[in-house]
């Protein structure tokens, strides 16, 4: 693993970073990874399911219901 050095940063900053990494249970520098790793992970692809959900209702179902050609096989060739 490589190390990150990030220099002058404001003492109030540090102090908010050792407060919630106290809260979290863990050291700044773990807290430190955690929000770097939180801010610059790759996005989490949505399941099919949740993309489902994101779209709007629009119409009734019986707008999109499928219609039966009635005319005979012969004709639609």
């Amino acid at each position: 693993m490589a190390d990150l050095v990030v220099r002058n940063l404001d003492r109030s900053l540090i102090e908010v970073l050792k407060k919630r990494a106290l809260r979290h249970g863990r050291s700044a520098e773990a807290e430190h990874r955690a929000i770097l790793e939180s801010a610059l992970a790759r996005t989490r692809r949505k399941t099919f399911a949740q993309a489902l959900a994101t779209i709007p209702g629009v119409g009734n179902d019986a707008d999109f219901e499928r219609k039966q050609d009635e005319r005979p096989a012969d004709v639609l060739t």
